[in-house]
Order: C-alpha cells, then sequence, then structure tokens
C-alpha cells in the first residue's frame, strides 16, 4: 500500500512503505525543506492532496511535479507510482494482458491502496471511470480538473505518438473518446483550470495553485449590501458579509440595499474566453457560473446537473440564446425562444434550482414577485419545474399591475399558475408592486411574525436578487463569442449592445460581461416614454418629481424606478456603500437625486442613452417587417430605434431581442395593419400565426393561453395591508400552520 505522510515536527516522513520515487523525492529536499514552506503548504491544502485529474496528454504529470516543488510537498504520479508498482508491469502491458474493460477495474483496485496526504498526485485519464476509486481519492483530496481542449489533446498525443487511449475501441476515433470521458471528469472535479491553448506548464501549475487557494477560501467571495461601507476592520466587517447561499434565500439586504459580490466579478483572459469557442450555451453558462459561485456554495457537479436541466428541451431553439444578422452592422440576440418566451427565462429556469438547493430543510419559503409583465409568468413557471418534494415548501405569489401589462401577458401569467404558484393583479403601476414588496421585506416584525407564527419565511426573484441576474452574464458573453464564430468580428473587436431597458437589470449583466473581459464597447440604454434612464444617463439627475408612469405597448420598461440601476451606482462610486444609501435616501424621501460630475463621468465611459416614442416604436416594427420579413417586439424595435439613432456604425451592435412578439399581438397587429385588434387573446395569435411570420408564433405562449380559458384570478386594491394579508392567506393555504 502506497502512504506518504508528513508529520507535525518532520521527524518521521512515512508511517508504512513509501515508494522510492517518493522516498527519494523526500530526501534529497529534507535539509532545504523549510518551515516556511512547510507552513506555506499546510495553510493551502492541510492534510488534503491536491489530485489533478483530465484526459491523457493534459500535462497532469509535468503540471504535478511543478506544483509539487512549489509546494514543497511530495508528488505521486499514479500510473508510475501507483499502478506499475502494484502490477510489477508497465501500464500498457497490463491493458495488452487483461483487455480494456477488466483494465479499468484493475486500475480503479489498485487506486483504492493509495493512502497519501499533503500531497500531489496525478491520476491517469481513465481513472475518473471507476466511480469506488474517484470516491476514495476524493475523500481526502481536492480534484482539480486540467480542462484542456479536444483539439490541444490530440495535437500532444500525435507528438507523442499515441495512436490509442483506453477505452478506444477499432470503430471509435480518438476525439470521439476523449468527448466521451468528460462526463466523467464533470462528475468529480471540485475546481477546474480552464487552459488556454498554447499554455506553458509552469503557468498552468499557478492557475492550479490559484484555484486550489480560492477552493480552500470561500470567506474571500461573500456579497455584501451596496449600502454598506467596506471597512479595514475584517472582523468587523464580517458580520455583514453573506455567502451566496445566503443572498440566494434572502433576496435583498437587512439595510434595503442590493447583494453584490465583495471582491467583484473574476476576469477571464482572452484565451479563456476563446476557449469557449464551440461550446453549447450550457456549457458556457457552467464555465462563468462556477467561477462566480464558489463550491462551498454549490458544487461544480450539482451546478452542471441544475444547468443542463435549465438549457435543455425546454427552450424551442437548441442555442438557447441565438443571434441572428438583421440588417447592416445590426445583430439580434434572440431572448425569447424559453418556455415562457421572454429574456426572464435565461435566468428564471436556472434560479429556481439553485434556490432549492440553498434553502434550509427546516422552514418553508414564500417567493414574493413583482412584474411589469414578463417576469411574472417566467418565475411562475420556473418554480413550478421543481420537484414535488420542492413544491412542498416553496411557494410564490405575483403581484402585477391588473391594467398595466398586455392582455396575453396576463392570460399568459394566469395560465402559469400551479399547486404552488398564485397571481394577484393590483390596481396600480408597477413601482408601487415593487415598492410594496421591498416595504414587506424590510418590515421585521411582519416578517418576524411569519417565521413564527407559519414557519415561513420571505424571498424574492425579481432580478433583486443576486441569483437572477447573474445568469443574464452568460447570453451577453455567449452572443459575443457567437459573432466570433460566425467570422463577423475576430475576437477583441468591439461591439456594441443596445438593450431595452427599465429595471437595469439586463443592461447590467451587460457591463458586468464587460468587467469580466467581454470587449463590449459601449452600453446603450433604450427606453420609451417613461425615459427617467435616458435623461439620468445624460445628466446624472435621477428626477422622479412630476413625472406619472405612462402606459406604452413595451409594457415591461414601463418604470420609473430603476432597482438595479442602485448595483451600477454601487461600481461607479467605487464601493462607497454610505453615499449609494444617501442617494436612494434622497430618491425615496426627496423623489430625486444628483450624481457628482467626476462619477456622471463614469458612468457614461460605459453606457450611452436614447428613448423612442410610442409611434417610432410601432413604425420600426412595420418598417423592418417590410424589408426583412422578421417581427420584432416592441421593446425590441425600442431598442432598434434607439440604435439607429445613437450608434455610430464602426463596430457590430447587438440588439437584445428580449420577447417574443406573440406576447404583445395587439400592437403587432396595429403596426402591421393586419386585422381587427378587438378580438381574444387567442384568436389575436392564430391571426397572427396565419401570415406565418419569422419567428414563427411561440407554441409554449398557444398552450399556455389555451390552459387560461379554465383559470382566473385575484385582483386587490393598491394597499400594503390588503397586499400583506393576500400573503398570509397564501401562506395559510400552502403550508401546515404552527401550533
Amino acid at each position: 500500500m502506497f502512504h506518504a505522510v508528513w508529520n507535525q515536527h518532520l521527524t518521521r516522513m512515512s508511517r508504512t512503505t513509501t515508494s522510492n520515487v517518493c522516498l527519494k523525492l523526500i530526501f534529497s529536499r529534507t535539509f532545504a525543506f523549510s518551515w516556511k514552506s512547510w507552513m506555506s503548504i499546510h495553510s493551502l491544502i492541510g492534510d488534503k492532496n491536491i489530485v489533478l485529474m483530465g484526459p491523457p496528454g493534459a500535462g497532469k504529470t509535468t503540471v504535478g511535479k511543478i506544483v509539487g516543488q512549489k509546494l514543497g510537498c511530495c508528488f505521486i504520479d499514479v500510473d508510475d507510482d501507483v499502478l506499475e508498482k502494484a502490477w510489477n508491469m508497465p501500464v500498457s502491458e497490463k491493458l495488452k494482458d487483461v483487455g480494456k474493460e477488466q483494465f479499468l477495474e484493475e486500475e480503479g483496485k489498485a487506486l483504492l491502496s493509495l493512502s497519501a496526504s499533503g500531497s500531489v498526485v496525478s491520476l491517469t485519464g481513465s481513472n475518473p471511470m471507476h466511480d469506488a476509486s474517484m470516491q476514495h481519492v476524493k475523500k481526502n483530496g481536492i480534484v482539480v480538473y486540467l480542462d484542456v481542449s479536444t483539439q490541444s489533446i490530440m495535437d500532444r498525443l500525435k507528438l507523442m505518438k499515441v495512436e490509442r487511449i483506453v477505452g478506444q475501441g477499432s470503430g471509435t476515433s480518438l476525439k470521439d473518446i476523449l468527448e466521451f470521458r468528460k462526463q466523467f471528469y464533470k462528475k468529480w472535479y471540485d475546481v477546474r483550470v480552464l487552459c488556454e491553448d498554447g499554455i506553458t506548464a509552469t503557468a498552468m501549475a499557478e492557475k492550479v495553485l490559484h484555484a486550489v487557494e480560492r477552493y480552500q477560501n470561500s470567506e474571500t467571495e461573500g456579497l455584501l449590501s451596496t449600502r454598506s461601507q467596506k471597512c479595514d476592520d475584517k472582523s468587523e466587517q464580517k458580520h455583514s458579509i453573506k455567502f451566496f447561499s445566503d443572498a440566494v434565500v434572502e433576496g435583498l439586504a437587512p439595510d434595503g440595499g442590493l447583494f453584490v459580490p465583495l471582491m467583484g466579478l473574476p476576469q477571464f483572459t482572452a484565451g479563456e474566453w476563446q476557449r469557449l469557442l464551440g461550446a453549447t450555451y450550457a456549457e458556457r453558462a457552467q464555465l462563468i457560473l462556477e467561477r462566480c459561485i464558489h463550491p462551498a456554495d454549490i458544487p461544480a457537479s450539482d451546478l452542471w446537473a441544475m444547468v443542463e436541466a435549465a438549457y435543455g428541451q425546454n427552450f424551442t431553439c437548441s442555442k438557447i440564446a441565438p443571434i441572428r444578422h438583421l440588417t447592416s452592422n445590426q445583430f439580434l440576440l434572440e431572448l425569447f425562444h424559453g418556455p415562457t418566451a421572454s429574456f426572464k427565462d435565461l435566468a428564471l429556469q436556472l434560479m429556481p434550482r439553485m434556490f432549492a438547493y440553498c434553502i434550509p430543510k427546516s422552514c418553508n419559503y414564500l417567493i414574493l414577485v413583482a412584474t411589469s409583465g414578463d417576469t411574472g409568468s417566467a418565475v411562475l413557471d420556473g418554480f413550478n419545474r421543481l420537484t414535488e418534494t420542492d413544491k412542498q415548501k416553496i411557494a410564490v405569489v405575483t403581484f402585477f399591475p391588473e391594467n398595466g401589462v398586455s392582455q396575453i401577458q396576463k392570460s399568459q401569467m394566469i395560465g402559469c399558475q400551479g399547486k404552488n404558484a398564485t397571481v394577484v393583479g393590483v390596481q396600480s403601476d408597477f413601482d408601487f408592486c415593487q415598492s410594496a414588496i421591498k416595504k414587506i421585506f424590510s418590515n421585521s416584525d411582519y416578517t418576524g411574525f411569519l417565521t413564527v407564527e407559519y414557519g415561513t419565511a420571505l424571498s424574492a426573484a425579481n432580478s433583486i436578487n443576486w441569483a437572477r441576474l447573474l445568469p443574464q452574464v452568460v447570453y451577453h458573453a455567449s452572443a459575443y463569442l457567437d459573432l466570433v464564430e460566425q467570422n463577423v468580428i475576430t475576437f477583441g473587436s468591439p461591439v456594441d449592445v443596445c438593450i431595452p431597458t427599465g429595471n437595469f437589470g439586463n443592461i447590467l449583466a451587460a457591463v458586468y460581461a464587460k468587467t469580466m473581459g467581454i470587449p463590449i464597447r459601449k452600453c446603450i440604454c433604450a427606453s420609451n416614454q417613461n425615459n427617467v434612464l435616458t435623461d439620468f444617463i445624460r445628466t446624472g439627475l435621477y428626477d422622479l418629481r412630476g413625472r406619472k408612469l405612462m402606459q406604452s405597448s413595451s409594457p415591461a420598461i414601463d418604470i420609473l424606478k430603476s432597482s438595479n440601476l442602485e448595483r451600477h451606482l454601487y461600481l461607479i462610486v467605487n464601493g462607497n456603500g454610505p453615499l449609494v444609501a444617501e442617494l436612494f435616501s434622497n430618491l425615496e424621501n426627496q423623489h430625486y437625486f444628483q450624481l457628482q460630475k467626476e462619477f456622471l463621468e463614469k458612468l457614461q465611459q460605459d453606457l450611452v442613452a436614447d428613448w423612442c416614442s410610442e409611434k417610432d416604436c410601432l413604425d420600426a416594427i412595420h418598417s423592418v417587417y417590410n424589408s426583412t420579413g422578421y417581427i420584432l417586439d416592441p421593446h425590441t424595435a425600442v431598442a432598434k430605434v434607439v440604435a439607429d439613432r445613437v450608434q455610430d456604425k464602426t463596430c457590430p451592435v447587438i440588439i437584445s431581442s428580449t420577447a417574443h412578439y406573440s406576447k404583445f399581438a395587439p400592437a403587432i397587429l396595429q403596426a402591421l395593419r393586419m386585422g381587427e385588434i378587438k378580438q381574444t387573446p387567442l384568436s389575436q395569435l392564430h391571426l397572427l400565426n396565419s401570415y406565418k411570420p419569422l419567428p414563427p408564433v411561440h407554441r409554449g405562449l398557444l398552450e399556455t393561453v389555451e390552459k387560461n380559458k379554465k383559470q382566473s384570478h385575484q385582483v386587490c386594491a393598491a394597499d400594503m395591508n390588503v397586499l400583506m394579508e393576500h400573503v398570509e392567506a397564501l401562506i395559510q393555504k400552502q403550508f401546515m400552520k404552527v401550533f
């Protein structure tokens, strides 16, 4: 049995037999091995092993030796130090002797005999295909996946004159077996090292050390409120820092602010981004999100299961968020292929799964949602897809402006109701709904009463929830990579993005993608006649005095109080939480605030803005349809009009198509002069479909609206107390009362 242990005083190097290779490694540097280097290894990995995993040719042995040297610890190569020692023959001979199927079993049995601590272990490429042995090494190891591109592996194996690897049959190509093995690597790794093409072994080793250090120090990836002050006293600040799982469950920070990463978002190198060329949307999402979510909150294998479930057959397009050329230098990012036909699906097919994973098992949760149209149905659909067990503990109530959404949006929300999901129309506008929910969260007496009386806590699924916003970064990055794949641009060339903006979450996600390394030049904020953001970005004055919300054919951006702007201002003012708190206190109490000149100039480095009238919006729908045959929804039309005005055509502009036009059939029929508008929502959809439009009418939307004929919904007055009564009544209905 192989065993290598560093004891506390370094007086004994081994308790049982140690391989000659390891003893040579140990004793050759015993006297040079300083107390400082001993402290460095134990502060980084303690008694755990660093276990390097990856395909043959990934460089595990070379990288492992470098890591071992840097840490001053023992390096174990499973091929040389375990298998060949146990079998007394070369690995290649053993494979010929027993055959590929029996070889995997024999290899696994040999690995089960490994007993090591504080070492660097290099696995074989086929070890991860044996469950029992991987469970064994994982018990006392941090498994690091060296993710090297398949083409790079094939090139390396060719140089090494390796023509076949374990498990490769006569009719299977080397590429196919390498792709097949990835499912096993995904299953076992704790952290991944994404290796750029052409990376050196030394650089890979540095990445391994950085990845292990990150894995061991979860506290550095906490989140804090936009209204809290960063301070030098770490013990004092520690009380205000939340882990990702806490922020997902709590939704809103206790002081009324929004959660943001303490250390900012991670950055990818250009080479790392280019590794995502050719990847599926789900693969891109996994790679981006696992850099933003610490494995202590959601381990990589569990995150992968959620991502695969979120971005699969529930989307009508296999590309999930495809990009389509519209005209000239303009491209559409189609974000409406999800089950409820809006960009909200890109986050809300994933966020409920994260939420269910993160909640404590001893409490029930009621999700409160305010929607201007699209969020409501997306939340209801997402939480309806949870397991029956999860649905017993999680319920959703969506508040929407009764007369402030399209008829089809309303029908869709009503049709999305389920056993754990309810909608309530409020006789007011979206701003009231959103403010009411924030006030409910801030009412500690009320939330405390719900917890004590019913064992139920409240949370949020709007983009104020960090887990709602984070997945939106993925599609902005993915769109850029798709343009590179389509040879529209080369990586590093700039693009602009133009986004119809209401609550500021979508455009903020684009800003975040830029900070992570995607070459976005300008984020263009497109508003309708509710153009408070346009005025703010131009002048720095956020002024609600005398403003009244105006209904439009683009209701999802009929918003005056943009919640996620707070997160962007926190970024702009360099994390000055008290200043952010002061600005939003002024907005709440005096209905305006003025941004200082230096911060306005910084804001304008990323953002430009304009707005579009109702007439221009409908004219754009008509014009684009006549010239291309493509139907824009009203929100996308707003962005198209603004892009035409402010974008200088020196680089491509990606216009976010945030919803399917089917949701706004009356506006589309009016713009295209197709027929009578005074019909039922279902009749309007069938009329649109009869024109064989591009893209086709959304199938899922048709089915949901059809389902609505059998359902109804509640309507309530614009009164905080009435909303609170609805919340309590739903809890009583959904969850067993605590006596």
